[in-house]
């Protein structure tokens, strides 16, 4: 009886949605640019007729969106099925492209989305060396570790720009200051120029960054970063789910093994027909991040700020994982001691509040959060941890009932 009063409850009790890191809803301008693809203008964009051609100039249109958006070359942005596979087709890519290096290196942050942490791993069966770079207490990576880790065998480096789970941003210009530097010193060994951009791939490991929760928070410019490498997805910013990016300089692509083989779609990186609809739904939630970024940041952090002060005063006893300042502007991640987040988790969707334990791609793993537990504060914090995070149809008022819920459950 019990279940049915529930169910009864939440079908009028407001809900409010508090996890925008996991997805985010559709935008209608985004639906409304993808329904003509689904059926009207069906065609391949393999094909040479006119209904082909009619999807090749959609998608060549999302393309220049997205490269106009992340100052990189038309031919420089691969359309994936996920920013998953963006960061395997990276990751995987430089690891088939460097066969004739013994032992080669890949470098990551102990706090990486699992899409590039578990692949660097499931690369060490097959002779690649990974290593993991430790974060502080605040979730920044250890620097000096880092260019203690760089040696001519390193291959990729790949460090996520702002976590997904506890919001900490990483110092990226810094890190490609790091591997600039280390570049030169291998190129000088060698007696090469540091001006030519096609030097071995021993002695130029690639850098990335996974800025998919970073994105439309902060203007990226892959030339300002000093990056190499970016991965991006649509459901992180009000687009499709099922489609993603990866923008590569173009002076890797010749050390970049192919992860998918088959027909010679995405600039012969990735094959396989493109999803049409999905890229140019991609394409318009890219254009409609760019419009309004900084203001949205700006309030959405404004809310935050409101949302965790007024918790705080509540309930003195929780703890903000993650650095305090330097962090996304709509990402909460809250330790409740003496709380399982598992049971809190549940108990607040009852009370019609959605939040998460940490990244929904490990939300079913039996295991705690690997970001907490590397921040040096062990697996009974992680397990008394929850992820918050606001999106554009957040409002001062859906806060003011999340805050009450919150309150009068833990009390």
């Amino acid at each position: 009886m019990w279940f049915y009063v529930l169910l009864f409850n939440l079908q009028f009790m407001e809900r409010i949605y508090l996890d925008y890191s996991a997805t985010t809803p559709v935008a209608p301008e985004v639906k409304e640019a993808m329904e003509p693809y689904f059926s009207e203008h069906f065609g391949n964009p393999g094909s040479i007729h006119s209904w082909g051609q009619k999807a090749q100039a959609a998608l060549d249109h999302s393309r220049e969106i997205i490269a106009d958006e992340l100052n990189v070359k038309f031919s420089e942005v691969v359309f994936t099925g996920s920013a998953t596979e963006a960061n395997n087709l990276v990751v995987r890519g430089v690891a088939a492209g460097s066969k004739g290096i013994d032992k080669p290196r890949i470098i990551v942050s102990a706090i990486e989305h699992p899409s590039v942490l578990e692949t660097a791993r499931a690369l060490t069966a097959d002779g690649v060396e990974m290593v993991c770079i430790g974060v502080n207490k605040e979730g920044f990576v250890d620097l000096q570790a880092l260019k203690n880790s760089l040696n001519e065998r390193t291959v990729l480096v790949s460090i996520i720009y702002a976590s997904n789970e506890i919001g900490t941003i990483q110092p990226i210009q810094e890190i490609a200051k790091i591997i600039g530097d280390f570049r030169k010193q291998i190129a000088n060994s060698k007696g090469q120029s540091t001006g030519d951009s096609r030097l071995a791939i021993s002695s130029l490991p690639l850098l990335h960054t996974d800025i998919v929760q970073a994105f439309q928070f902060f203007k990226m410019d892959l030339q300002e970063l000093g990056v190499d490498a970016f991965s991006v997805s649509g459901h992180k910013i009000y687009g499709p789910k099922g489609v993603g990016v990866l923008v590569l300089r173009n002076e890797w692509e010749p050390y970049l093994g192919r992860t998918i083989t088959g027909g010679h779609q995405e600039l012969g990186l990735r094959a396989g027909t493109e999803n049409v609809p999905a890229i140019v739904g991609l394409g318009k939630a890219v254009e409609l991040v760019s419009h309004d970024r900084e203001e949205e940041a700006k309030r959405i952090g404004s809310l935050r700020d409101y949302f965790w002060e007024k918790l705080k005063r509540a309930l003195p006893e929780i703890e903000l994982n993650g650095s305090p300042g330097n962090r996304l502007p709509n990402n909460l991640n809250i330790c409740f001691p003496n709380k399982e987040s598992g049971d809190l988790l549940i108990k607040l969707d009852q009370a019609g509040v959605a939040v998460s334990a940490g990244s929904a791609c490990s939300a079913k793993a039996p295991k705690p959060s690997h970001v907490i537990t590397a921040l040096g504060m062990g697996e009974k914090r992680a397990r008394q941890s929850l992820r918050f995070t606001l999106g554009r149809p957040t409002t001062k008022e859906e806060i003011d009932i999340a805050l009450g819920r919150i309150v009068k459950l833990l009390n």
